[in-house]
């Protein structure tokens, strides 16, 4: 029996002595996260080597295999995904909210810093308008999924520590939070599979996992000292990351459809995916993943942007509640009455 075992990284006693000489090469894929003043100068790709990944397809390990006990089959969710139809994913636009005081500035200024660096450590470029079609602003699949796994294992950070801090003000003052902490934590949930489906089409390597880890360390206190002083501000920001997320993948959609990613034209989105989005026949590629995805960040995008228009101390959750008139227009868990820049206070209280 090979020693090699399904989850164990590849070694360089494995590596067959016809890529020795590219060991150059080797040590970047080793890294996890193609550098991109690297990887314009390295063309060579392995054929059994996955992206952002030095682990080859048959070795790669299940992130999430069924439980190791015999009598249990599959674990169930705790929380079932909306059906959402083509119709309204195709809806979803891109959006901005314009800032109407000084605590908007702060959360949009804070949004535009943690863009510059994430866009500086995934390799990410945006395109001012009108140069789109530039080179240095052109996007691979690699370079795609680089940025979808690092953007993704942050961005189910807000809403667990949002439920978390509420959960224990709720235990704390004995009173009942109003159905904000389920949004919360169903939120973090979301942005969780996000990240779990992604896996299923590369594995990261180690250089990335070190800067998630790092990167998450950073957000997850920043964050946490943030929402004690003001959850207001908190929810702002977030509705504004979730702006820069429609964007990021209206732009990843886009280049699919015009032929820019041609190893995803056809590839089918993984079995996770199909199952947590109950996505139907005919409509399980990536560009339909990437569609459903998109679709779940508008929503947190509308989400957050309510929550911050509330009183954070009293207002109930809006997309918890039974109106005494269901005719009028307010909010709820799925994308039929997507709001992008978020409802008023006067709107849904």
């Amino acid at each position: 029996m090979n020693s090699l075992t399904a989850t164990a990284p590849i070694r360089v006693a494995s590596v067959p002595k016809s890529y020795l000489h590219l060991s150059v090469r080797g040590a970047v894929a080793m890294t996890g996260l193609r550098t991109p003043w690297l990887a314009s100068t390295h063309h060579y790709k392995p054929a059994n080597t996955r992206l952002i990944s030095s682990t080859r397809q048959r070795e790669i390990k299940e992130f999430f295999p069924p439980p190791p006990h015999e009598h249990i089959r599959e674990v169930e969710s705790a929380w079932t995904h909306p059906v959402y139809t083509e119709e309204q994913m195709r809806q979803v636009t891109i959006a901005h909210r314009e800032t109407k005081n000084w605590a908007d500035w702060v959360a949009l200024g804070t949004v535009r810093v943690l863009r510059w660096a994430m866009d500086l450590a995934t390799g990410y470029r945006h395109p001012p308008p009108g140069k789109e079609n530039e080179a240095k602003f052109q996007m691979t699949e690699q370079r795609w999924l680089t940025r979808f796994v690092f953007l993704e294992s942050i961005a189910g950070v807000p809403g667990m520590v949002g439920g978390m801090l509420r959960h224990l003000r709720s235990l704390r003052r004995m009173k009942r939070d109003n159905g904000w902490i389920e949004t919360l934590l169903e939120e973090a949930f979301n942005e969780r599979m996000h990240l779990l489906t992604f896996l299923k089409l590369a594995e990261p390597g180690f250089f990335m996992r070190v800067m998630v880890l790092g990167a998450q360390g950073v957000f997850f206190n920043g964050f946490f000292l943030s929402y004690l002083i003001s959850p207001r501000i908190c929810h702002r920001f977030v509705g504004y990351l979730e702006e820069e997320a429609v964007i990021t993948y209206t732009r990843a959609i886009n280049d699919l459809e015009n032929g820019k990613l041609p190893d995803w034209n056809n590839k089918q989105a993984p079995e996770i995916a199909i199952q947590y989005w109950k996505m139907p026949e005919g409509q399980r590629t990536i560009k339909d993943l990437l569609y459903y995805v998109r679709a779940d960040e508008a929503k947190h995008r509308e989400v957050n942007h309510t929550l911050s228009n509330l009183n954070q101390k009293i207002d109930p959750n809006p997309y918890t509640v039974k109106y005494k008139d269901p005719t009028k227009a307010h909010p709820g868990k799925g994308i039929e009455k997507l709001k992008a820049t978020g409802w008023e206070r006067d709107e849904v209280v």
